[in-house]
């Protein structure tokens, strides 16, 4: 089974504005990620967004709404599986891995899969997501995002990196500041 029409979205290069989220070759988003946190910030048809660990989830909010809110979310069902689930604005998505490799996932409502991630064939091998027609852009920002966190947490990530997921004591991924 795989996502028919829909959206495809890769990462592209990194760069001094953060990485573009490319889809057919436009930049629709852009990711800035903390090497060091599990943290992030993205743009999102010029909406932000802060993403963040908060007591083993993994969250996201719009920047202007309070800290400690999360419209997605997502969390492990089975640490000794490495299950998950996602929320986004309420809609839970059951995460499977998928036998194509490291970084393959499926996303699923209902049985029905609504997003799928995987890797460009290139090197290094950089993380996609392909989502059905319906899915918003800011949902599938979140999957790719949320992807790549738990491919860091596995090792399985391009880069080779490890690291353990967890509440990093960064909150929300906020930054704080003025």
């Amino acid at each position: 089974m795989a996502v028919t029409g829909g959206t495809v979205l890769e990462l592209g290069e990194a760069g001094v504005g953060g990485v573009a989220v490319l889809s057919g070759g436009a930049v629709v988003a852009t990711l800035h990620l903390s090497p060091w946190r599990t943290s992030a910030t993205a743009v999102v048809a010029g909406r932000d967004w802060v993403y963040g660990a908060r007591r083993r989830e993994l969250t996201g909010r719009l920047a202007a709404e309070p800290a400690g809110t999360a419209r997605l979310r997502a969390w492990p069902t089975s640490w000794w599986r490495s299950r998950w689930a996602v929320a986004l604005d309420g809609t839970v998505l059951e995460v499977q891995h998928a036998a194509k490799g490291p970084g393959a996932r499926r996303f699923l409502s209902g049985g029905r899969i609504v997003a799928a991630s995987g890797r460009t064939g290139g090197r290094p091998a950089l993380p996609t997501l392909h989502a059905a027609d319906g899915v918003p852009l800011d949902h599938q920002v979140f999957l790719l995002w949320v992807g790549m966190v738990l491919d860091r947490r596995s090792g399985s990530s391009a880069d080779g990196g490890g690291g353990e997921f967890g509440d990093d004591g960064g909150g929300d991924g906020g930054g704080g500041g003025d």
